[in-house]
């Protein structure tokens, strides 16, 4: 069966969301472990516009923020610290043992480690000049429904 390999840099979201729906599904039949699920919180201001969310999902007693963002304007108000804050009391709701969270050192490290994360790596040059920062939060046993 031929195949080949074409650039195609500019997928929409709903051809990217249904490919990765395929490795989601996948990796449920390999794992047999079907409780992944989104879990986002978003901090609008009062004409309904967002001004910052904290996205990610849980899957397998883990969790992932993969989007934390204040609005330039909106910042220093505490609204990054209330949005983590419902994240990680959902996820722990969840049963979820770990949520593990990337940033940039121009970006929020302290935020996270302000919150009980704990940096696990970091990869200099990521971009150029800086450092990508992995961190994880361990949710204890006790916090676990």
């Amino acid at each position: 069966m031929p195949s080949r390999i074409e650039a195609e840099h500019d997928l929409s979201p709903t051809a990217l969301g249904a490919l990765e729906d395929r490795l989601h599904s996948e990796n449920r039949r390999l794992t047999r472990r079907g409780d992944d699920k989104g879990l986002a919180f978003v901090v609008r201001d009062d004409a309904g516009r967002t001004i910052g969310i904290a996205a990610g999902h849980s899957w397998a007693g883990t969790s992932e923020l993969k989007l934390m963002w204040v609005d330039e304007a909106y910042r220093g108000r505490g609204h990054a610290r209330q949005l983590l804050d419902a994240f990680v009391a959902e996820a722990a709701g969840r049963g979820v043992r770990w949520i593990w969270v990337s940033t940039h050192d121009f970006q929020a490290p302290r935020l996270y480690e302000k919150a009980g994360f704990e940096r696990v790596a970091e990869l200099a040059d990521w971009p150029e000049g800086h450092s990508n920062i992995i961190l994880r939060k361990t949710i204890a046993a006790d916090a676990l429904p």
